[in-house]
């Protein structure tokens, strides 16, 4: 379980603000709420309470694109296309909430 706004920020342990994640993503997020955007600014990052997925993300085979700044965003910071998470993707058995 991942907090969507964490604890440190004001976040509440309720069904309202846990989300599944799997536990590289959970890393990757941390704390975070935000990251850097493509412009260099501030963005927020996806939140699946308030965003839909296929607005942020198309797949492309085991990769992710995000359609969005908040996708490109999310995509960059939880390094969804990384070697590795795109190898676990490949692989056959149990997979992650974000598998292709």
């Amino acid at each position: 379980m991942d907090h969507i706004i964490s604890e440190k920020h004001g976040g509440t342990t309720d069904a309202g603000n846990l989300a599944l994640a799997c536990v590289t993503c959970n890393r990757a997020k941390g704390s975070d709420v935000a990251t850097v955007a493509d412009d260099g600014g501030v963005i927020g990052l996806f939140h699946p309470r308030e965003h839909v997925w296929r607005e942020h993300f198309a797949e492309d085979g085991f990769r992710f694109i995000g359609l969005t700044e908040i996708g490109r965003a999310t995509v960059r910071l939880l390094k969804f296309n990384s070697p590795e998470r795109v190898e676990e993707r490949r692989a056959p058995g149990p997979k992650s909430p974000h598998t292709a």
